[in-house]
């Protein structure tokens, strides 16, 4: 009986893996279709990376404004302390919204703003309700769904300075408590609620690498365990809501996890088809088998447990779940928000197990791209669309058909300047997009899309040298002006098309795109001039001389510039 039911769980395991095709990927040619009706178009944004307003109104220090006041942690040495200063311009990027039509915002509360000690018990601090209270009344006066993030990566620093951040498993009931302040407070018009965003680059590069706040280099533990700590916190919180407020609010709580899509290098070979699996399953899978199953995929248990013995460890150094954990974990996911920005190919690499340990050398595997991707200038996302496909119908696969929101998808790029007309970035949302549509024609659950972002913005250790927005905004001027690139009007046409109608209609989109951006009398006008990749070793300030001399120069002081050269020719005449 004992090996017949090792038989069984070995077939179980055996059709899960199977549900995914990995010898099939489908790049078909372009489909022209359109969405389902009620189909949610949005953009994203978070606090800290567009707030400002650091120290203003009660708000307590986070983590980022810590990390970031120290030199040399950020490129360029830039800081989130004013930003975009959406504080201070919210009701103007309403506007922006509304008049692309934007079905739904999604943002984050600043934990910090709300309860500057980090604690419900201790102060809650009003004047930042108040802030949130009018941006989310502004959208809904103005026809925007709010989809509200409670946790993109700005943790209260008296948290960090007492208790370790997310090393320590007080941290769940904090968590909790301050999402209970949030449900109470904001949740009779928020029905859209995400935990975590993106909770693999908070335990990765917080805790691992240490390239993101806090900066810690705990490596192969201090990952696996602040990543544990957020998923017991995330279904803590998703139980609170659904015993407290559920029937009252009639909202949802879901997570929103990132994920670049893993393509085995050679389909046919079943070790590059484990690799590329394992990659996923070290990535999403870390979070979303948990939420969705009760534990940690077996191939992370597996592969960190072997590598942790073979370090003469008595225990894995990834986290275990009890059997109470697991039951309380499995099923705590209303809707899962996906964050997909590229793709990687794997492959099989063995490192020793005489090296130290990471989260990175666990996996057993490299990651490679190809040179003919297209790379708008930055050195990690490469747009390849039909990866975005995959990863959907794998999540379709692997967790029963959830219901999908894409929290985050776009494309930035790396420039002295941004190019308003920004070609690359209409056509990476009109592959990718149309990708997703592909993926629901597959039978793909999909709810709503984000572009990824409403507005230039602090990119965290990239600091302001890398941009994805759909508005360029001129960090060099202190009022922070907006500027639409072209990829305004061709997302609008999108929305207002609901997808891509037929061929003709859609090739029209990017010309009459382009001839917005080039006939633009805005100080910022690319069509007057290029901006070359590659040139991003200034500050924004300087940025902007650069572009005042560009525009400015030509334009208004040529006359200058030519009487004073006839004037030294006198001169040197006379001299002469």
């Amino acid at each position: 009986m004992l090996l017949l039911g090792h038989v069984l769980v070995l077939l179980l395991c055996v059709s899960a893996s199977d549900d995914f095709d990995w010898t099939k990927n489908d790049r078909s040619s372009f489909y022209y279709g359109t969405f389902q009706t009620g189909f949610s178009w949005g953009a994203g944004s978070s606090a800290y990376q567009t707030e400002g307003a650091w120290n203003i109104d009660g708000k307590g220090m986070s983590i980022w404004d810590a990390f970031t006041h120290k030199k040399g942690r950020i490129y360029l040495n830039d800081t989130g302390d004013s930003s975009c200063e959406g504080y201070y311009k919210f009701k103007d990027d309403v506007s922006l919204m509304k008049d692309m039509k934007l079905n739904h915002y999604r943002f984050s509360l600043s934990w910090p703003r709300l309860l500057p000690n980090g604690l419900k018990s201790e102060y809650i601090n009003e004047k930042g309700i108040k802030y949130y209270d009018d941006l989310i009344n502004t959208l809904l006066d103005n026809k925007i769904t709010p989809i509200v993030t409670m946790y993109h990566w700005d943790l209260p620093q008296v948290l960090e300075e007492k208790y370790g951040g997310w090393q320590n498993s007080s941290m769940v009931n904090y968590f909790n408590d301050y999402a209970n302040l949030c449900f109470e407070r904001f949740g009779n018009r928020v029905k859209y609620w995400i935990t975590f965003n993106n909770p693999w680059s908070i335990a990765v590069e917080g805790y691992e690498t240490g390239e993101h706040a806090p900066g810690l280099k705990l490596r192969g533990t201090g990952a696996y365990k602040a990543a544990h700590n957020m998923i017991k916190a995330h279904a803590k919180v998703w139980h609170t809501y659904d015993t407290q407020w559920r029937s009252k609010q009639k909202g949802l709580v879901g997570i929103s996890l990132s994920a670049d899509w893993g393509e085995p290098v050679d389909i046919t070979n079943q070790r590059d088809i484990e690799a590329a699996e394992r990659y996923i399953q070290f990535y999403m899978g870390w979070f979303a088998t948990p939420l969705f199953n009760g534990d940690y995929p077996q191939v992370m248990k597996d592969y960190i447990g072997r590598k942790s013995a073979q370090q003469g460890l008595g225990v894995s150094r990834l986290p275990v779940f009890s059997a109470q954990e697991k039951s309380f974990i499995r099923g705590t996911c209303d809707f899962l928000g996906i964050g997909h920005f590229t793709t990687r190919y794997i492959t099989q690499k063995n490192y020793p197990s005489g090296q130290v340990n990471s989260y990175f050398t666990d996996r057993d595997l490299a990651e490679l791209v190809d040179p003919h991707w297209p790379d708008p200038g930055s050195e990690w996302l490469y747009s390849v669309p039909w990866g975005f496909r995959r990863l959907l119908n794998f999540v379709k696969t692997q967790y029963g058909n959830p219901m999908i929101y894409v929290t985050e998808n776009g494309v930035s790029e790396k420039m002295l300047c941004t190019d308003l007309c920004d070609e690359w970035r209409m056509q990476y949302m009109k592959d990718y997009i149309n990708e997703m549509l592909k993926a629901m024609k597959d039978g793909v659950d999909v709810k709503g899309y984000t572009a990824w972002s409403l507005l230039d913005k602090f990119e965290w250790d990239e600091g302001f040298s890398e941009r994805f927005g759909l508005y360029y905004v001129d960090f060099g001027n202190k009022n922070k002006p907006r500027y639409p690139k072209a990829s305004v009007q061709y997302y609008k046409r999108i929305i207002s098309s609901n997808g891509f109608p037929n061929q003709r209609e859609v090739e029209s989109w990017k010309r009459k795109a382009l001839e917005t951006c080039s006939s633009s009398n805005q100080l910022l006008a690319a069509g007057q001039y290029r901006c070359t990749p590659g040139c991003d070793e200034l500050d924004p300030l300087i940025s902007h001389m650069e572009m005042v001399t560009e525009i400015v120069v030509p334009t208004v002081c040529t006359l200058c510039i030519l009487l004073s050269a006839v004037f030294l020719m006198f001169l040197l005449r006379g001299r002469f």
